[in-house]
């Protein structure tokens, strides 16, 4: 019988990941953490100032192998959350297209919070660097984040858990 896919939504500094490690300490589930694989694999070789073609061909290729472990994972019974960015419709729908596809039973949470307190938390973050932090995203990272973010439409909630990262 194959698990659950956990896949975890929102804004920039939302507390999806904070969401993702208690929600996977509480279910017994292996979180896939894209910002994790971005910092551990790439994180030293990030050029300054960060170029876009340069990350997205990186994350590319950190979702490919996220999916190839999170079917094995899967396969074996145990739930996986995915905390894989999906800041635009277009993504989310891709995810749900591929578990569709592979027939996995696929349950959304969304995280959210008010812009000003998403913006003090990633400041905090970029301090403190605890179990959340990553890599550092500075002010204009999350501006530009924050342009490309697409909310979602109400049928993109119907039976998502709405998460809260506090």
């Amino acid at each position: 019988m194959t698990a659950t896919l956990h896949v975890i939504f929102g804004p920039c500094g939302a507390g999806k990941t904070t969401y993702a490690h208690a929600f996977a300490r509480r279910e017994g589930a292996v979180a896939f953490i894209l910002d994790d694989w971005m910092a551990r694999l790439f994180g030293p070789d990030i050029p300054e100032p960060i170029e876009y073609a340069w990350m997205v061909e990186r994350v590319g290729r950190c979702e490919s192998q996220i999916w190839a472990t999170a079917a094995a994972v899967l396969a074996a019974g145990t739930p996986v959350i995915l905390d894989i960015g999906l800041m635009r419709k277009d993504d989310r729908a891709r995810v749900r297209a591929i578990a569709e596809g592979a027939d996995l039973p696929l349950q959304w949470h969304f995280v959210d919070a008010p812009k000003d307190v998403r913006r003090a938390r990633v400041a905090e973050r970029n301090t403190v660097r605890g179990e959340g932090f990553a890599i550092e995203v500075t002010p204009e990272m999350f501006d530009f984040i924050e342009g490309v973010y697409e909310g979602p439409e109400p049928a993109e909630l119907a039976g998502a858990i709405l998460g809260a990262s506090d």
